[in-house]
């Protein structure tokens, strides 16, 4: 079983931060609470890997293998790789937890190292940055959609990704589409718990938080089983996409509110993909 501490943040530690802002993502977050805004917003939270990108050619997903790789070597001294495991719809704690269990690495000198592995994987991302894109696709209608719902004054866009914060939005910057998620770049990271679920909630807490909002209804896109039950964990609505590994059939079974989950081949319909979030 994980510990408590295995399970919130052992990749909150002040080397993983100075990485942060390596990356230009925003350092410690603020502890202020902002009055809320008046009228409730509504908050769309992304995956980010099988939802809002594809993985294409021979250097699929390589800035983010690389940085695990170099990670595996620097601290265990292992030549590994993630593709030794089932790694979809995990978060980036557990997916290096399950590539050491693989290889015979005990629970506890793996999350003794957690905070070691995290400061490793950014010490490769922030030398890799330029390369973060290689192997990278946006995925059919994701700027459009991200264009409009960031015109609006009436929602808030964000990440709710497995990957560690400074992996994700370096991703989303050099795929050109940082800038249509809401600022200063809220979100739930696989830097600030294990459990997906979680960060669904992580994400609401710091909108409400963060920017002053009231968080009225709450919609999380995701292309993995994991997705549809991390918002039905949350309090959320899921959107499913088969834009990844899963069928239709697997999302909507995952679901044990059919009335809070549904699926769609994707994200390039503009019009039905506002209808499911309440906004058309």
């Amino acid at each position: 079983m994980l510990t408590s501490a295995a399970l919130s943040s052992p990749c909150s530690t002040p080397a993983v931060l100075r990485h942060r802002r390596k990356l230009h993502v925003s350092g410690p977050r603020s502890t202020a609470v902002v009055p809320p805004a008046m009228a409730p917003k509504t908050l769309v939270t992304f995956d980010v890997d099988g939802t809002l990108i594809h993985s294409v050619g021979n250097n699929a997903n390589k800035f983010h293998k690389d940085a695990f790789a170099f990670a595996f070597k620097k601290v265990f001294n292992l030549d590994t790789n993630i593709d030794v495991i089932h790694h979809h719809g995990s978060t980036d704690q557990l997916v290096a937890a399950d590539v050491l269990a693989f290889h015979g690495i005990s629970k506890e000198e793996i999350w003794a190292n957690m905070p070691a592995t995290c400061t490793a994987m950014l010490e490769h991302a922030a030398g890799a940055e330029d390369n973060a894109a290689a192997g990278l696709e946006l995925l059919p209608g994701v700027e459009r959609l991200l264009q409009t719902l960031a015109a609006r004054d009436d929602t808030v866009v964000a990440l709710v990704t497995g990957n560690l914060e400074p992996i994700a939005w370096t991703k989303m910057r050099r795929l050109g589409i940082y800038q249509h998620f809401t600022a200063p770049g809220i979100g739930g990271f696989g830097s600030d718990h294990t459990l997906r679920g979680e960060l669904v909630k992580i994400a609401a807490d710091r909108c409400a938080k963060e920017l002053g909002v009231e968080v009225g209804p709450r919609f999380h896109v995701g292309d993995t089983p994991n997705d549809v039950i991390a918002a039905e964990f949350a309090g959320a609505v899921a959107l499913g996409v088969t834009t990844g590994i899963f069928s239709k059939e697997e999302l909507e079974a995952s679901a044990t509110e059919k009335e809070k989950c549904v699926v769609l081949d994707g994200l390039n319909d503009l019009d039905a993909v506002l209808k499911a979030f309440q906004l058309a």
